[in-house]
């Protein structure tokens, strides 16, 4: 736990390959998901603004288990499928060229998002990020981008006249080590390495402290309410001046599960904006990083400068 924390679808195996069965067995194989794609997907749809997609499965013959193609050319942006029958292959591609060499893609369930099943395709195999009837509000995913694509295939259902499945999506071009400690393992300590980096790459650094912690469990998510007084670097405005004066103040959302609670000291926080929210990255005592700072600078090896004052 890092040191702040402490302180404070149908029977459509016909036209796609069906999900792996428990136990052994040799997993599908790329060649069914291009033919699916080609007899039963050549109604191809297009999102409209390249970012975002909506559609129904009402498009569909009732007596077909079509596969739906989905193009998106945009770093970040929404699916939302209504009234879900068949399945969808969504392709996500940066918009930037040449694209970058270290792609990473996230995906958050959109709250009451049912009636599929959501897939990574990846050479042929499919591995099952979200469940049909899964409820874990808050839940973010994210792998590397060259690991393949998302296979989304609708839930058997007796009635899909209230299903939508949907969820948003990010695409960024930073390095795993500096933008998903925060996701893959939230609770534990940065190393003197991973904060260093932090404080290059995130999208918010500030030295302040904690002033209260609000918890939402429905949510599994800590609300960190923060007195900034020092401000190094922000985006999208998530600290913004006390109307007291002499600071700012703003909030960063972290899991419920780091037990985060107030505590007295300052702190350098820092994080990376996901689906809107500010997400706690590294938070070291800022005694602690003033002296990991001042250590890397003798050596040469800090990744950038900044004050530590």
């Amino acid at each position: 736990m890092r040191d702040a924390a402490r302180a404070a679808g149908g029977r459509a195996g016909q036209l796609w390959p069906r999900p792996p069965a428990p136990g052994p067995g040799p997993p599908p194989p790329l060649l069914l998901l291009l033919l699916a794609a080609l007899l039963g997907g050549a109604g191809a749809q297009y999102s409209s603004d390249l970012c975002s997609w909506k559609g129904s499965g009402l498009t569909h013959e009732a007596h077909r288990k079509e596969v739906e193609q989905v193009y998106l050319r945009c770093s970040q942006g929404s699916v939302e499928w209504m009234y879900p029958t068949g399945a969808l292959i969504v392709n996500v591609r940066p918009n930037t060229f040449p694209p970058s060499r270290h792609l990473t893609l996230c995906i958050k369930p959109l709250r009451d998002s049912s009636g599929a099943n959501i897939y990574l395709e990846r050479t042929g195999e499919l591995k099952l990020l979200v469940r049909d009837g899964d409820r874990g509000p808050g839940q973010v995913l994210c792998f590397g981008f060259e690991h393949g694509g998302l296979f989304v295939e609708a839930a058997p259902q007796q009635d899909i006249s209230r299903r939508t499945t949907g969820f948003q999506y990010e695409l960024t071009s930073r390095h795993a080590g500096s933008d998903l400690h925060a996701l893959s393992a939230p609770c534990r300590p940065c190393s003197d390495a991973e904060v260093l980096l932090a404080v290059c790459t995130s999208d918010f650094v500030v030295r302040g402290s904690i002033q209260n912690v609000t918890h939402a469990p429905e949510q599994q998510e800590s609300a960190i309410h923060l007195h900034v007084s020092r401000l190094y670097r922000q985006k999208s405005r998530v600290f913004r001046p006390a109307p007291e004066g002499g600071g700012w103040r703003g909030r960063v959302t972290t899991l419920l599960q780091c037990g985060v609670r107030p505590g007295r000291g300052e702190f350098l926080f820092t994080g990376h904006m996901h689906f809107g929210e500010a997400r706690l990255g590294c938070a070291p005592r800022f005694k602690d990083f003033q002296r990991t700072y001042r250590d890397a600078e003798e050596r040469g090896l800090n990744p950038c400068e900044m004050g530590t004052e």
